[in-house]
C-alpha cells in the first residue's frame, strides 16, 4: 500500500489534475466509494507500521554481515551498520519477532537503561537492550564480541 500511495503522491506532484475515472475507486458522482475508502484506511495503517519499524530499527539496527564459500559467515555491529548512524556500536543479536520464520541479526546497545525506560530511572541495570526477551546470543559467540564469526 505504502508503494501505491508514493505513486500517488508522484503523479499529484508531477501532473496537473484533469478528473476522476468512474468506476473500483470513484462514483458517476465523483466521491469516493467504500473500496476507496478501504485501501486509504490502510495505508494509513502501512505509515504506521513503517513508523514503528523505523523506530525499532534505531532501537535494533541491523548488523552487518558477510559470507563466502572458504571462511563462512561472519556478522558485526558498527556505529553505522544497518544504514543506522548512532553513537554507540552495540552487540550482534538474534531477534525473534512474531510471524517470522527466522530471527534476523541486530545490533543491540550493552550500557545505560533500557530504551523503553527513562534514563533517570534509577533501578536500570546499565545493560542497555541486552535483556530484552525478543533477543536470543548467537552460540559460539562472547557476550559482549562486536564481531562474530561462523566458519563452515
Amino acid at each position: 500500500m505504502l508503494i501505491l500511495q508514493n505513486w500517488l503522491l508522484f503523479y499529484e506532484k508531477n501532473y496537473v489534475f484533469v478528473g476522476r475515472v468512474i468506476g473500483r475507486f470513484y462514483g458517476e458522482d465523483g466521491q469516493p466509494t467504500p473500496e476507496l475508502i478501504q485501501v486509504e484506511a490502510m495505508m494509513v495503517k502501512g505509515l504506521e507500521a513503517n513508523k514503528w519499524e523505523q523506530k525499532e530499527k534505531q532501537k535494533f539496527p541491523p548488523c552487518n554481515a558477510e559470507w563466502s564459500a572458504t571462511k563462512g559467515s561472519r556478522f558485526w555491529c558498527s556505529q553505522k551498520s544497518g544504514g543506522v548512524s548512532r553513537d554507540w556500536i552495540g552487540v550482534p543479536r538474534k531477534l525473534y519477532k512474531p510471524g517470522a520464520k527466522e530471527p534476523r541479526c541486530v545490533c543491540v546497545r550493552t550500557t545505560g537503561p533500557p530504551s523503553d525506560q527513562l534514563p533517570d530511572n534509577p533501578t536500570h541495570t546499565n545493560r542497555g537492550d541486552l535483556d530484552d526477551p525478543n533477543l536470543g546470543e548467537y552460540t559460539g559467540c562472547p557476550p559482549l564480541a562486536i564481531t562474530c564469526s561462523f566458519p563452515l
